[in-house]
C-alpha cells in the first residue's frame, strides 16, 4: 500500500497534518518565579502601611514605633476591621494612631503631648490596643 499524499484539491489546507510535518513538540510549562500572587497579597494586606503624612508626623513628633508596637497596631487594625470600621483611632501606649482600616494605613499620629488640643474627626471607631 502506497502512503497517503496531500492532495490540496480535497483536503483544505491545515485540516489534516501533512506527513511531511515532523512530530508536534510540546513546549514544556514554565515553573513559576518568586512568591506566588496569593503570598504578596497575604503579605501586603496583613502588615500596616504609613502614609506619607503619618511619617512626617512619626519624625516630627519623636514617636517610638518599634516592632512591639507595630504588632500592637496590626491587632488593633484587624480588631477594628472584624467589626466592620471604616475609619478608626488606634490607641497604642500614648500614641493615637488615625487609622484607615480598609486600607491599612496609618494616616496620621499624635502622641500625648498633641493630643490636648486635637480633635479626630470622620472616625466610626476607637480601639484600644
Amino acid at each position: 500500500m502506497s502512503p497517503l499524499h496531500h492532495n490540496p484539491a480535497i483536503v483544505p489546507p491545515g485540516a489534516l497534518p501533512s506527513p511531511l510535518d515532523g512530530p508536534a513538540v510540546k513546549p514544556q510549562p514554565v515553573a513559576p518565579r518568586g512568591p506566588s500572587f496569593g503570598d504578596v497579597l497575604r503579605e501586603k494586606t496583613q502588615g500596616v502601611q504609613f502614609s506619607g503624612h503619618a511619617i512626617q508626623r512619626v519624625q516630627r513628633r519623636g514617636i517610638e514605633v518599634g516592632e512591639a508596637e507595630l504588632a500592637r497596631l496590626k491587632e488593633g487594625v484587624d480588631r477594628a476591621a472584624g467589626k466592620g470600621a471604616r475609619e478608626s483611632v488606634i490607641f497604642v501606649d500614648q500614641t493615637a494612631f488615625v487609622v484607615s482600616v480598609r486600607n491599612r494605613t496609618v494616616i496620621t499620629a499624635v502622641d500625648r503631648d498633641h493630643m490636648k488640643d486635637h480633635v479626630f474627626t470622620n472616625i466610626d471607631s476607637a480601639v484600644i490596643a
